[in-house]
């Protein structure tokens, strides 16, 4: 992938990523959209994403599927981001992103919402890994990514995670992604022990619900979300 407008990034980066105007276009979405730490997360599954399926023969680590992989990759946090703030869970903004670019550029509804479908469940454990490829990939890529070095070494990663971290540094994107979604809450609601936010962007019992009443619960902690 050659493109002048991705000089920020390390050549080496650049030559995993499709050589196509929707993957260079979703790349340009996604650095002008999310912080640093978000950019590097996302560009760091895609890796992971595109090396396990590599290593295993999937059918994702080859065209027409292999760009399919990256915009699923790219932007599945975009809804954590200002531009991309919308109504709904972070995951469901970052979905309607996705799928809106692709069929901007002509793919198809089903190629569309299988992209749609991976980025919204991508925090759902035991559903994302069973919908299909596409959704168990990012799902799994997105662990491999913020798992700890036991998880790592047994996805066989631990040395790929290393060396993609070398040039697209960490800069603390646990605690960033979670304040960045937690950020959007409007207000901060009250609960108690029996209760739970109840929100269109942070749904009872989901990630982002789960993030939220974390904060509330701990609003002098300074670290890494205690729900992430």
């Amino acid at each position: 992938m050659t493109n002048p407008s991705c000089s920020w990034l390390d050549e080496s980066i650049l030559a995993q990523i499709p050589n196509s105007l929707v993957c260079r276009s979703a790349l340009d979405l996604a650095h002008k959209a999310l912080s640093p730490p978000i950019l590097n997360h996302s560009l760091r599954v895609f890796l992971l994403a595109k090396h396990t399926a590599e290593r295993d023969g999937s059918p994702l680590a080859l065209e027409p599927q292999l760009s399919l992989l990256f915009v699923a990759a790219i932007h599945h946090d975009m809804g954590t981001s200002d531009l991309y703030n919308g109504s709904q869970r972070f995951e469901v903004c970052s979905a309607d992103c996705a799928k809106s670019h692709l069929l901007n550029h002509s793919y198809s509804e089903a190629e569309s919402h299988q992209v749609w479908t991976a980025i919204a469940v991508h925090t759902s454990p035991g559903i994302a890994e069973r919908i299909d490829p596409l959704s168990r990939q990012i799902r799994l890529a997105v662990l491999m990514d913020f798992g700890s070095k036991e998880y790592k070494e047994q996805k066989g990663v631990w040395e790929y995670s290393q060396e993609i971290e070398a040039l697209l540094p960490r800069m603390d994107a646990e605690k960033s992604l979670a304040d960045a979604v937690v950020k959007q809450a409007k207000k901060i609601p009250h609960i108690d022990k029996l209760s739970y936010p109840k929100d269109e962007k942070f749904p009872p019992a989901s990630w982002p619900g789960m993030l939220l009443r974390a904060h509330i619960e701990n609003p002098d902690h300074t670290g890494v979300n205690p729900a992430f």
